[in-house]
């Protein structure tokens, strides 16, 4: 098994099914022989909080990373508790040789890694770290850093490495993590494997991208880089998206080419059982869209994935309107590969029957959003999506509950909040009673109570 995460990929920027004037030719190949989801979501669209989620199947509380991981925040505890179970640590425990290449970003900063990794960023924080064997959560092989944006000059610690003994790089990130993840499916081995690549790009610096991947979007104007409704152009925030844009998607045709190398390696590989491949993103970028650059908001833009599973022979060809989250990433993944979740706190559901047509989707089937408080950010958020709709509230320690409610069916650029729409009502209902199953003590939840009589909790 191949799984293969892009930072900050939005669904959008996916040729085979989305709107930015993108060229993913590979993707767009490995879609149509295998099934892409259409809805995909990142149930908390930041990266640290995603990644843990897509590990382990558990909530943030659950498994210790409630906010991104960086020096600030380790101060209160945020980091992938110690011990936790991984589809990665299942897998290895059934015989399968396991490997990430790439970023990691759950490992709690220390002072030692002032010295020994990025360093301190302009905003004062350390967001780079080296991980511990004793912390690599069922990954084997290893060849991994924490979070460090240099695309260009990228370093890594290898499986046996100490803090000190960094690897530095003079070539573009992604293509040397995948001139790695190509050592790693070439070596003899009978185990099944399964490999995780996290590739940093097209996350910022957007500009730390080679040039022989910039020629095809040069000459695209504002509107025709930026074509969704809900961008205000004509704004300086829409001119300061569209430069980006342009090396965003350059970056993304990067990335669309190393991963036509790995799936060629992979179908060298093939035998009696094809190698699945996995690939998404931990969230989306808003790039313009409500006025807004970057992330951790509820908007499509920021929480839609790219999600392609190419397995012949195991998945059903074509696109599936199943939601996939977060969460249930590592119940999927363990079902591709015939393993059964066993530990409870795993809360994510099994959408492999569904990618298999085994099993239909549920008309309406929800999946949570989330957004935890902070130091430097008090307010905090919890909602529900579906297929047709999402409700958000959010909840401001000085102003109090605002809430706000999308039909996403007659309204997919999210132009036009009714929180008093009937079917508003109904998921307020059911956010209320997702909180009291997940036993989330969410300050706004008297709040919404209150807004929604019936919403109960």
């Amino acid at each position: 098994m191949l799984v293969v995460m892009a930072d900050q990929f939005r669904a959008a920027s996916l040729g085979a099914v989305g709107s930015d004037p993108v060229r993913t030719p590979h993707l767009d190949r490995l879609a149509s022989e295998g099934i892409v989801v259409r809805q995909a979501v990142s149930s908390y669209p930041v990266c640290s909080p995603h990644r843990a989620m897509f590990l382990t199947g558990m909530r943030p509380e659950s498994n210790g990373v409630t906010l991104n991981v960086n020096s600030e925040t380790a101060q209160d505890g945020v980091g992938l508790r110690d011990g936790l179970p991984t589809w990665a640590s299942v897998l290895r425990a059934h015989g399968w040789r396991t490997g990430y290449i790439g970023k990691w970003h759950l490992e709690p900063p220390t002072t030692d890694d002032e010295r020994f990794g990025e360093g301190r960023r302009v905003d004062g924080k350390v967001w780079d770290a080296w991980s511990p064997p004793a912390r690599r959560f069922g990954f084997d092989f290893w060849y991994s850093y924490g979070a460090a944006d240099h695309h260009l000059a990228p370093h890594y610690w290898t499986t046996d490495a100490g803090r000190d003994e960094r690897v530095d790089i003079d070539q573009w990130s992604a293509e040397h993590e995948t001139d790695i993840a190509l050592d790693f499916l070439a070596e003899a081995d009978p185990r099944p494997f399964a490999l995780m690549v996290s590739l940093n790009p097209p996350h910022q610096p957007f500009d730390q991208v080679p040039d022989r991947y910039r020629t095809a979007y040069a000459d695209l104007d504002e509107q025709e880089l930026l074509n969704r409704p809900n961008v205000p152009h004509g704004t300086a925030i829409a001119t300061e998206a569209a430069a980006i844009a342009r090396d965003y998607f350059a970056a993304i045709t990067g990335i669309d080419e190393q991963v036509g190398r790995l799936a060629a390696a992979a179908a060298a590989l093939d035998g009696d059982r094809p190698t699945v491949i996995l690939f998404t993103s931990d969230h989306g970028m808003q790039l313009g869209s409500h006025g807004l650059m970057y992330k951790n908001v509820a908007y499509e833009e920021s929480m839609r994935l790219p999600l392609i599973v190419h397995a012949p022979g195991l998945v059903r060809p074509g696109s599936s309107d199943a939601v996939i989250d977060s969460l249930d990433f590592t119940p999927t993944i363990l079902g591709l590969a015939g393993v059964a979740v066993t530990d409870p706190r795993m809360v994510g559901r099994d959408r492999a029957p569904l990618l298999r047509g085994k099993a239909e989707a549920e008309p309406d089937d929800p999946t949570v959003y989330l957004r935890y408080a902070s130091r430097s950010d008090p307010s905090s958020a919890r909602g529900l999506r579906t297929t047709t709709g999402k409700l958000v509230a959010a909840w401001h320690p000085d102003r109090g509950l605002d809430v706000q409610f999308f039909d996403l069916v007659a309204d997919p650029f999210e132009l036009d909040s009714d929180p008093n729409a009937p079917a508003a009502h109904r998921l307020a209902t059911a956010l209320a009673a997702a909180l009291t199953d997940a036993g989330d003590a969410w300050d706004g939840a008297a709040a919404l109570a209150d807004a929604y009589p019936a919403a109960t909790v």
